[in-house]
């Protein structure tokens, strides 16, 4: 089988119709979900997903739309799977993501779970470093602007794909990855203006048409469908159908 992506959610953090913007990368018979959040669980319920049939969770920033799901995942990996899932982190994350956002929840002295490790079979990841986490699929995590002052990542899977998680507007890195040859673009899209914290609809129709025509745009509004015929050369993805990617 060759790489596919199925977004399990495309909704910006607070759209209503739309899941948490989530996505599943199908490679060769393994499962890789990026970011989970709130709604992941209920998403995958929805596609009939067994949650232990996904391989490994790889995690972007520490927003409540990108890893609120964490939690039901441990329990369930620890208390009905009775295993580990493998978490991939970045490396600047780990600690940030259980002292900041899972600890409250987690922790549990009285039998000694009181770190990622205790739930999670954690491999933390180095910026700008291409990584295999499969024979068919490899991930370079790449920092990218979100919110000042707290750490967040993209990712280029294969070298093909860009994946933007969350991330102000960067002409420079898109025609960049443009010119390295990248074939796909998945870009969040803030459909007003302007953009502080996420790229905008109006910043991303200045991009090269040549650009463009790679961008399948994600993270939108409940508004979405206002928009439609009005993104250029650009595409919306669609909550829960699967797209062939290059492999």
């Amino acid at each position: 089988m060759s790489l596919q992506i199925q977004m399990i959610g495309t909704g910006s953090a607070f759209a209503k119709n739309f899941y948490n913007n989530n996505a599943l990368i199908h490679a060769d018979g393994f499962t890789l979900l990026i970011d989970c959040g709130i709604t992941a669980p209920r998403a995958l319920y929805e596609l009939g997903i067994p949650l232990d049939r996904i391989d490994a969770v790889l995690i972007s920033h520490i927003h409540a739309d990108h890893v609120g799901g964490l939690e039901e995942l441990a329990f369930q990996y620890r208390y009905v799977f009775k295993r580990k899932i493998k978490l991939l982190v970045p490396a600047p994350l780990e600690a940030v993501l259980w002292e900041h956002t899972l600890r409250g929840g987690l922790e549990n002295k009285a039998e000694g779970l009181v770190g990622l490790n205790d739930y999670f079979e954690v491999a933390a990841l180095a910026e700008r470093t291409p990584t295999s986490i499969h024979p068919k699929l490899t991930v370079e995590l790449l920092p990218t602007d979100h919110i000042p002052g707290k750490a967040s990542y993209s990712f280029l899977l294969n070298g093909k794909v860009f994946y933007s998680a969350d991330m102000r507007f960067s002409k420079t890195l898109l025609t960049g990855l443009h010119e390295q040859g990248c074939e796909v673009i998945l870009h969040d899209c803030q459909l007003f203006c302007p953009g502080t914290v996420h790229a905008c609809l109006d910043e991303l129709l200045t991009l090269p048409e040549e650009v463009q025509e790679k961008v399948l745009l994600m993270h939108y509004g409940d508004n979405m469908s206002e928009f439609i015929g009005k993104t250029g050369r650009m595409t919306f993805i669609e909550q829960f159908k699967t797209y062939p990617l290059p492999s």
